[in-house]
């Protein structure tokens, strides 16, 4: 299946109309039905926020995978994609940075060899 059959079932499934899609990202809705298309490629950028509109991984959209889902197991993909908040309180993206520099930086720690 191709990125533009990808990007319509995607949509679709979610009930989400071109109009509709297009807004979410802020795009001439002309510009997102070339995505669906083939007519236009969208940026890395945009391709990223439409798995995450969509609910589904960059990867799956570009055929890398066959599944759609995200593996919740994978806390970097999962903190990567999903809306977070703490007590009701939205974090943002700069602080889902913060969470995934920490982490990166708890894993970096654990491959060190002992000295």
């Amino acid at each position: 299946m191709s990125i533009t059959e990808r990007l319509r079932n995607a949509r679709k499934s979610k009930k989400i109309t071109l109009r509709e899609m297009s807004e979410k990202l802020g795009i001439a809705k002309s510009t997102y039905a070339a995505y669906e298309s083939g007519f236009r490629t969208p940026s890395l950028d945009t391709l990223i926020s439409i798995s995450k509109i969509l609910g589904v991984t960059s990867d799956y959209l570009l055929g890398l995978t066959e599944s759609a889902d995200y593996d919740a197991s994978n806390a970097k993909q999962y903190l990567q994609n999903a809306k977070f908040h703490w007590d009701g309180v939205p974090l943002t993206d700069e602080d889902l940075e913060l969470i995934n520099l920490l982490l990166e930086r708890i894993i970096r720690d654990r491959k060190k060899p002992l000295e």
